[in-house]
């Protein structure tokens, strides 16, 4: 599949989950797709703490971090994935 396909679709998946509600979808769902979101569009996490310590923030830095290793691309695929397994259901 093409780079512009990938892209495409990668949008079009993000457009759907902007539709979801939070309610609706389980915090280890929110936390994946949260990380593959961020290491699709902005790559490899940067660690860097800030004095206002935040239990939610530490949390969603932590699952990017854990799928740091991945390349921008396969997040745009695993971020799809999930938003078809979600809207198949």
């Amino acid at each position: 599949m093409s780079e512009k396909d990938l892209d495409t679709r990668f949008s079009e998946a993000v457009e759907t989950a902007l539709k979801m509600t939070q309610a609706s979808l389980p915090q280890d769902v929110q936390l994946r797709l949260y990380a593959y979101y961020k290491q699709a569009t902005f790559g490899t996490a940067v660690y860097n703490q800030s004095e206002n310590f935040d239990l939610r923030d530490a949390f969603k830095t932590n699952a990017w971090m854990q799928i740091s290793h991945i390349s921008i691309d396969e997040a745009k695929e695993c971020y799809i994935e999930i938003i078809n397994s979600l809207t198949s259901k």
